[in-house]
Protein backbone atom coordinates (compact mmCIF):
# COMPACT_ATOMS: atom_id res chain seq x y z
CA UNK A 1 0.00 0.00 0.00
CA UNK A 2 1.40 3.37 -1.08
CA UNK A 3 -0.06 6.29 0.94
CA UNK A 4 1.45 8.78 -1.52
CA UNK A 5 -1.02 7.58 -4.16
CA UNK A 6 -3.92 8.40 -1.82
CA UNK A 7 -2.49 11.84 -1.11
CA UNK A 8 -2.02 12.63 -4.79
CA UNK A 9 -5.48 11.26 -5.67
CA UNK A 10 -7.14 13.36 -2.97
CA UNK A 11 -5.21 16.51 -3.88
CA UNK A 12 -6.24 16.26 -7.53
CA UNK A 13 -9.91 15.78 -6.72
CA UNK A 14 -10.09 18.49 -4.05
CA UNK A 15 -8.31 21.01 -6.29
CA UNK A 16 -10.56 20.20 -9.24
CA UNK A 17 -13.82 20.46 -7.30
CA UNK A 18 -12.48 23.51 -5.45
CA UNK A 19 -12.56 25.46 -8.71
CA UNK A 20 -16.36 25.27 -8.52
CA UNK A 21 -17.06 24.99 -4.77
CA UNK A 22 -15.03 27.65 -2.98
CA UNK A 23 -13.83 27.26 0.59
CA UNK A 24 -15.28 23.79 1.19
CA UNK A 25 -12.18 21.62 0.81
CA UNK A 26 -12.94 19.58 3.94
CA UNK A 27 -16.43 18.68 2.69
CA UNK A 28 -14.99 17.69 -0.69
CA UNK A 29 -12.37 15.58 1.08
CA UNK A 30 -15.11 13.81 3.03
CA UNK A 31 -16.95 13.04 -0.21
CA UNK A 32 -13.72 11.50 -1.52
CA UNK A 33 -13.46 9.37 1.65
CA UNK A 34 -17.03 8.20 1.16
CA UNK A 35 -16.42 7.47 -2.54
CA UNK A 36 -13.34 5.35 -1.84
CA UNK A 37 -15.18 3.54 0.97
CA UNK A 38 -18.00 2.62 -1.40
CA UNK A 39 -20.53 4.52 0.70
CA UNK A 40 -23.19 7.13 0.03
CA UNK A 41 -23.68 10.70 1.24
CA UNK A 42 -26.69 12.44 2.77
CA UNK A 43 -26.24 16.18 2.24
CA UNK A 44 -28.47 18.29 4.49
CA UNK A 45 -28.38 21.98 3.70
CA UNK A 46 -30.35 25.04 2.73
CA UNK A 47 -31.26 25.64 -0.94
CA UNK A 48 -28.66 27.43 -3.05
CA UNK A 49 -25.57 26.41 -1.10
CA UNK A 50 -24.01 24.47 -3.99
CA UNK A 51 -25.11 20.88 -3.35
CA UNK A 52 -25.86 20.10 -6.99
CA UNK A 53 -22.76 21.89 -8.26
CA UNK A 54 -20.57 19.95 -5.84
CA UNK A 55 -21.71 16.62 -7.21
CA UNK A 56 -21.60 17.78 -10.82
CA UNK A 57 -18.00 18.92 -10.33
CA UNK A 58 -17.14 15.67 -8.58
CA UNK A 59 -18.62 13.56 -11.38
CA UNK A 60 -16.69 15.49 -14.02
CA UNK A 61 -13.48 15.20 -12.01
CA UNK A 62 -13.67 11.40 -11.73
CA UNK A 63 -14.68 10.93 -15.35
CA UNK A 64 -17.85 9.08 -14.38
CA UNK A 65 -21.40 9.17 -15.69
CA UNK A 66 -23.67 11.56 -13.76
CA UNK A 67 -27.44 11.53 -13.33
CA UNK A 68 -29.64 13.92 -11.36
CA UNK A 69 -33.10 12.88 -10.14
CA UNK A 70 -35.51 15.48 -8.80
CA UNK A 71 -37.62 13.69 -6.21
CA UNK A 72 -41.30 14.67 -6.16
CA UNK A 73 -44.42 13.08 -4.62
CA UNK A 74 -45.50 11.63 -8.00
CA UNK A 75 -42.12 10.00 -8.74
CA UNK A 76 -42.46 6.22 -9.20
CA UNK A 77 -39.89 3.50 -8.39
CA UNK A 78 -39.75 2.61 -12.09
CA UNK A 79 -38.68 6.21 -12.81
CA UNK A 80 -35.47 5.34 -10.95
CA UNK A 81 -34.83 1.74 -11.89
CA UNK A 82 -36.08 1.64 -15.47
CA UNK A 83 -38.79 -0.42 -17.19
CA UNK A 84 -39.33 -3.25 -19.62
CA UNK A 85 -41.20 -1.87 -22.64
CA UNK A 86 -42.57 -3.72 -25.62
CA UNK A 87 -40.59 -3.02 -28.77
CA UNK A 88 -43.04 -3.55 -31.62
CA UNK A 89 -40.27 -3.49 -34.20
CA UNK A 90 -38.42 -6.37 -32.55
CA UNK A 91 -41.53 -8.07 -31.21
CA UNK A 92 -40.20 -8.45 -27.67
CA UNK A 93 -39.78 -6.66 -24.34
CA UNK A 94 -36.63 -4.56 -24.02
CA UNK A 95 -35.20 -3.15 -20.79
CA UNK A 96 -34.77 0.62 -20.69
CA UNK A 97 -32.35 1.52 -17.83
CA UNK A 98 -33.30 4.27 -15.41
CA UNK A 99 -31.08 7.06 -14.06
CA UNK A 100 -29.68 4.84 -11.28
CA UNK A 101 -27.44 3.23 -13.89
CA UNK A 102 -24.62 5.76 -13.49
CA UNK A 103 -21.45 6.21 -11.46
CA UNK A 104 -22.68 9.26 -9.58
CA UNK A 105 -26.38 9.81 -8.81
CA UNK A 106 -27.83 12.94 -7.23
CA UNK A 107 -31.13 12.22 -5.46
CA UNK A 108 -32.28 15.80 -5.04
CA UNK A 109 -34.71 16.45 -2.16
CA UNK A 110 -35.13 12.77 -1.44
CA UNK A 111 -37.62 13.44 1.35
CA UNK A 112 -40.17 14.82 -1.15
CA UNK A 113 -40.81 11.38 -2.67
CA UNK A 114 -43.07 8.74 -1.14
CA UNK A 115 -41.57 5.99 1.04
CA UNK A 116 -42.20 3.48 -1.75
CA UNK A 117 -39.99 5.45 -4.13
CA UNK A 118 -37.40 6.14 -1.45
CA UNK A 119 -37.12 2.40 -0.84
CA UNK A 120 -36.25 1.86 -4.50
CA UNK A 121 -32.87 3.34 -3.66
CA UNK A 122 -32.17 0.88 -0.85
CA UNK A 123 -31.37 -2.17 -2.96
CA UNK A 124 -28.97 -0.39 -5.29
CA UNK A 125 -27.26 1.40 -2.37
CA UNK A 126 -26.75 -1.71 -0.27
CA UNK A 127 -26.75 -4.64 -2.72
CA UNK A 128 -25.20 -2.83 -5.71
CA UNK A 129 -27.87 -4.22 -7.98
CA UNK A 130 -31.28 -3.23 -9.36
CA UNK A 131 -34.10 -5.72 -9.81
CA UNK A 132 -36.84 -5.12 -12.39
CA UNK A 133 -39.51 -7.75 -13.08
CA UNK A 134 -37.45 -10.40 -11.34
CA UNK A 135 -34.29 -9.70 -13.33
CA UNK A 136 -31.27 -8.24 -11.48
CA UNK A 137 -28.83 -5.84 -13.09
CA UNK A 138 -25.51 -4.71 -11.53
CA UNK A 139 -24.94 -1.00 -10.99
CA UNK A 140 -21.88 0.80 -12.33
CA UNK A 141 -18.52 0.57 -10.58
CA UNK A 142 -17.62 2.69 -8.70
CA UNK A 143 -21.04 3.91 -7.54
CA UNK A 144 -22.03 6.86 -5.35
CA UNK A 145 -25.45 8.16 -4.36
CA UNK A 146 -25.67 11.63 -2.86
CA UNK A 147 -29.12 12.45 -1.50
CA UNK A 148 -30.03 15.99 -0.48
CA UNK A 149 -32.76 17.32 1.78
CA UNK A 150 -33.73 20.69 3.21
CA UNK A 151 -33.47 20.52 7.03
CA UNK A 152 -35.86 23.40 7.75
CA UNK A 153 -38.77 22.83 5.34
CA UNK A 154 -41.01 19.91 6.26
CA UNK A 155 -44.26 20.79 4.41
CA UNK A 156 -45.06 18.15 1.79
CA UNK A 157 -42.16 15.90 2.73
CA UNK A 158 -41.82 12.27 3.84
CA UNK A 159 -39.11 12.07 6.52
CA UNK A 160 -36.56 9.30 6.05
CA UNK A 161 -36.89 6.56 8.67
CA UNK A 162 -33.86 5.79 10.85
CA UNK A 163 -33.29 2.46 9.08
CA UNK A 164 -32.94 4.24 5.74
CA UNK A 165 -30.79 7.07 7.11
CA UNK A 166 -28.42 4.44 8.52
CA UNK A 167 -27.73 3.26 4.95
CA UNK A 168 -25.87 6.48 4.25
CA UNK A 169 -22.16 6.35 5.00
CA UNK A 170 -21.95 10.04 5.93
CA UNK A 171 -24.10 13.08 6.54
CA UNK A 172 -22.48 16.33 5.43
CA UNK A 173 -23.37 20.01 5.20
CA UNK A 174 -21.84 22.77 3.07
CA UNK A 175 -23.12 25.78 4.99
CA UNK A 176 -22.75 29.43 4.02
CA UNK A 177 -19.54 30.89 2.59
CA UNK A 178 -17.36 33.40 4.37
CA UNK A 179 -17.75 37.02 3.23
CA UNK A 180 -14.50 37.06 1.21
CA UNK A 181 -15.30 33.71 -0.39
CA UNK A 182 -18.75 34.86 -1.40
CA UNK A 183 -17.34 38.06 -2.91
CA UNK A 184 -14.98 35.88 -4.95
CA UNK A 185 -17.93 33.83 -6.22
CA UNK A 186 -19.87 36.96 -7.16
CA UNK A 187 -16.99 38.35 -9.23
CA UNK A 188 -16.11 35.20 -11.19
CA UNK A 189 -17.94 33.64 -14.17
CA UNK A 190 -21.03 31.54 -13.46
CA UNK A 191 -20.40 28.10 -11.97
CA UNK A 192 -22.13 26.46 -14.95
CA UNK A 193 -19.52 28.05 -17.24
CA UNK A 194 -16.61 26.96 -15.05
CA UNK A 195 -18.09 23.48 -14.86
CA UNK A 196 -17.78 23.03 -18.61
CA UNK A 197 -14.03 23.63 -18.33
CA UNK A 198 -13.49 20.78 -15.87
CA UNK A 199 -11.94 17.57 -17.16
CA UNK A 200 -11.28 14.23 -15.40
CA UNK A 201 -8.29 14.29 -13.05
CA UNK A 202 -8.53 10.64 -11.93
CA UNK A 203 -9.73 7.44 -13.55
CA UNK A 204 -12.38 4.97 -12.44
CA UNK A 205 -9.79 2.19 -12.52
CA UNK A 206 -7.55 4.20 -10.17
CA UNK A 207 -10.48 4.64 -7.80
CA UNK A 208 -11.15 0.91 -7.62
CA UNK A 209 -7.47 0.15 -7.02
CA UNK A 210 -7.19 2.63 -4.14
CA UNK A 211 -10.47 1.44 -2.62
CA UNK A 212 -9.06 -2.08 -2.49
CA UNK A 213 -5.71 -0.92 -1.07
CA UNK A 214 -7.34 1.02 1.77
CA UNK A 215 -8.20 -2.25 3.53
CA UNK A 216 -4.45 -2.82 4.06
CA UNK A 217 -4.15 0.17 6.44
CA UNK A 218 -3.32 -1.25 9.88
CA UNK A 219 -5.52 -0.64 12.93
CA UNK A 220 -3.93 -1.58 16.25
CA UNK A 221 -5.89 -3.28 19.03
CA UNK A 222 -5.76 -0.11 21.17
CA UNK A 223 -7.11 2.09 18.38
CA UNK A 224 -9.83 -0.43 17.50
CA UNK A 225 -10.73 -0.54 21.20
CA UNK A 226 -10.98 3.26 21.24
CA UNK A 227 -13.36 3.11 18.28
CA UNK A 228 -15.53 0.57 20.08
CA UNK A 229 -15.50 2.71 23.23
CA UNK A 230 -17.12 5.47 21.18
CA UNK A 231 -19.70 3.10 19.70
CA UNK A 232 -20.53 1.63 23.12
CA UNK A 233 -20.90 5.10 24.64
CA UNK A 234 -23.60 6.03 22.13
CA UNK A 235 -25.55 2.92 23.12
CA UNK A 236 -25.22 3.54 26.85
CA UNK A 237 -25.92 7.30 26.85
CA UNK A 238 -29.33 7.87 28.49
CA UNK A 239 -29.92 11.09 26.52
CA UNK A 240 -29.82 9.14 23.24
CA UNK A 241 -32.80 6.98 22.35
CA UNK A 242 -30.79 4.94 19.83
CA UNK A 243 -27.06 4.30 19.52
CA UNK A 244 -24.81 3.42 16.61
CA UNK A 245 -25.36 0.13 14.80
CA UNK A 246 -22.69 -2.36 13.76
CA UNK A 247 -22.97 -0.92 10.25
CA UNK A 248 -21.98 2.43 11.73
CA UNK A 249 -18.98 0.91 13.50
CA UNK A 250 -17.81 -0.67 10.25
CA UNK A 251 -18.26 2.65 8.44
CA UNK A 252 -16.16 4.53 11.01
CA UNK A 253 -13.45 1.84 10.83
CA UNK A 254 -13.33 2.09 7.03
CA UNK A 255 -13.37 5.90 7.03
CA UNK A 256 -10.49 6.01 9.52
CA UNK A 257 -8.40 3.70 7.31
CA UNK A 258 -8.91 5.92 4.25
CA UNK A 259 -8.24 9.10 6.25
CA UNK A 260 -4.96 7.63 7.52
CA UNK A 261 -3.89 6.80 3.95
CA UNK A 262 -4.80 10.33 2.83
CA UNK A 263 -2.57 11.69 5.59
CA UNK A 264 0.36 9.62 4.31
CA UNK A 265 0.24 6.81 6.86
CA UNK A 266 -0.33 3.07 6.58
CA UNK A 267 -1.75 2.89 10.12
CA UNK A 268 -4.68 4.53 11.91
CA UNK A 269 -4.29 6.84 14.92
CA UNK A 270 -7.07 8.02 17.30
CA UNK A 271 -7.16 11.44 15.59
CA UNK A 272 -8.34 9.74 12.37
CA UNK A 273 -11.29 8.25 14.23
CA UNK A 274 -12.14 11.56 15.93
CA UNK A 275 -11.99 13.39 12.60
CA UNK A 276 -14.49 11.02 10.99
CA UNK A 277 -16.74 10.38 14.00
CA UNK A 278 -19.17 13.26 13.49
CA UNK A 279 -19.87 12.88 9.73
CA UNK A 280 -20.09 9.08 10.03
CA UNK A 281 -21.96 8.77 13.34
CA UNK A 282 -23.91 12.04 13.64
CA UNK A 283 -26.94 10.77 11.70
CA UNK A 284 -26.87 7.28 13.26
CA UNK A 285 -27.72 8.36 16.80
CA UNK A 286 -31.17 9.58 17.79
CA UNK A 287 -31.43 12.21 20.50
CA UNK A 288 -34.46 12.75 22.69
CA UNK A 289 -35.52 15.78 20.64
CA UNK A 290 -34.72 14.14 17.30
CA UNK A 291 -32.68 17.11 16.08
CA UNK A 292 -29.50 16.59 14.08
CA UNK A 293 -27.80 19.48 15.92
CA UNK A 294 -28.49 17.80 19.27
CA UNK A 295 -27.12 14.47 18.01
CA UNK A 296 -23.95 16.19 16.79
CA UNK A 297 -23.56 17.91 20.16
CA UNK A 298 -23.77 14.57 21.96
CA UNK A 299 -21.17 12.99 19.66
CA UNK A 300 -18.77 15.84 20.46
CA UNK A 301 -19.42 15.44 24.20
CA UNK A 302 -18.74 11.71 24.03
CA UNK A 303 -15.49 12.27 22.12
CA UNK A 304 -14.34 14.73 24.76
CA UNK A 305 -15.16 12.34 27.60
CA UNK A 306 -13.65 9.09 26.25
CA UNK A 307 -9.94 8.62 27.05
CA UNK A 308 -7.66 8.51 24.00
CA UNK A 309 -5.13 5.65 23.98
CA UNK A 310 -1.54 6.83 24.22
CA UNK A 311 1.28 5.62 22.01
CA UNK A 312 3.32 2.91 23.69
CA UNK A 313 7.12 3.35 23.71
Amino acid sequence: MNPERFQDYTRRLVNSCGKIIVGKDEVIRQVVVCFLAGGHVLLEDLPGTGKTMLLRAFARSIGGEFRRIQFTPDLLPSDLTGINFYNQKEGRFVFRPGPLFANVVLADEINRATPRTQSALLECMEERQITVDGQSYPVAKPFLVMATQNPIESYGTFPLPEAQVDRFFMRLSLGYLEREQELEVLARPASSVLLQELSPVVTLEETEELAAEAAQVAVSADVAGYLMDIIAATREENSLTAGVSTRGALALYRAAQITAAMEGRNYVIPEDIKREALPVLGHRVVSGTGGSADAAEWIEKLLAAIPVPLEQP
